[in-house]
């Protein structure tokens, strides 16, 4: 798609195949996707501390002396025994009235654990340990590693209609040729927002099947299928849901408990369906929240 962009604005496209043009487009077009890419994955690499500042996160002491804080602090450190891995910081995030966790991180030894505001507040310890258990399972199975790749493979995508963008807004003494470089901006914007669409299916769809796992894994850890089920029961109850308004929530969405960024369109959906996550965990489930 970018050698036919190229091609048409530096003369017509023909059905002939210029090798030498299309190495040199295919060539760039890599260069700009691994480029972006790798420039987000070493951004992050830092930690999932990185992760957590990005999204608003307050390092909770582990030395607090709030019974709310002391609470998620403990319960973080029977996971970590439960699963047998390093006890994480955690980080609240004070903004977020909604109900949701997540765990960021390129390795167990520098993993987080993130949870809002929501969690704390309106989950009893039993659907805290469960949220906080699935949490522990993205760090023991890896998970966090590849959500990181997936963060940083899709801003590589989208540096190509960054660059698109740019192109647009060059404006040029010479109408014609500037009007070309405005035209190929035009194709590279469309080009890298079509690849971005598909990029975040293939994340969805990854994450979609990374949360059952989760979900089995927390009621390995907890003992309690009810904990995690009636904690999913209570982000259908809740006015804020699991929504998060970072304006980061977005490039992060695969990584939290819930849905949360809204989607409409269910291919796009990083989660399952709140339904179809109780169902699993509590058969009895009628439907209601």
């Amino acid at each position: 798609a970018v050698y036919l962009a190229v091609s048409l604005v530096m003369g017509g496209f023909t059905i002939q195949l210029d090798p030498v043009l299309f190495g040199a487009v295919a060539a760039g077009t890599l260069l700009v996707i691994g480029g972006g890419t790798a420039y987000q994955i070493a951004a992050l690499s830092g930690g999932g501390h990185t992760v957590a500042d990005l999204l608003g996160g307050r390092l909770v002491p582990t030395n607090s002396s709030d019974p709310v804080e002391r609470r998620l602090l403990n319960v973080v450190e029977e996971m970590a025994i439960a699963s047998g891995t390093p006890v994480p910081p955690v980080y609240l995030l004070d903004d977020e009235a909604s109900i949701n966790a997540f765990a960021a991180g390129s390795q167990p030894g520098d993993a987080v654990i993130g949870v809002t505001r929501g969690t704390v507040t309106y989950l009893s310890r039993d659907e805290l340990q469960g949220v906080i258990g699935h949490e522990f399972s993205h760090i023991l199975n890896g998970d966090m590693r590849l959500n990181i790749r997936l963060m940083g493979l899709l801003q590589g995508i989208l540096v190509i209609a960054i660059l698109g963008r740019i192109l647009m807004q060059v404006r040029s003494s010479n109408s014609k040729n500037g009007g070309g470089v405005v035209l190929l901006g035009v194709a590279l914007f469309l080009i890298g927002w079509i690849g971005v669409f598909f990029g975040r299916l293939i994340k969805s769809a990854v994450s979609r099947q990374r949360e059952y796992l989760a979900d089995a894994s927390a009621v390995q850890f907890t003992r309690n299928p009810m904990g995690i089920a009636n904690a999913l029961k209570k982000i259908g109850a809740a006015s804020a849901g699991s929504k998060i308004g970072n304006v980061h929530a977005e490039e992060a969405s695969h990584l939290f408990f819930g849905n949360g960024v809204n989607s409409y369109v269910a291919l796009l959906s990083t989660h399952p369906p709140l339904e179809e996550r109780i169902k699993i965990l509590d058969p009895t489930f009628d439907g209601r929240f």
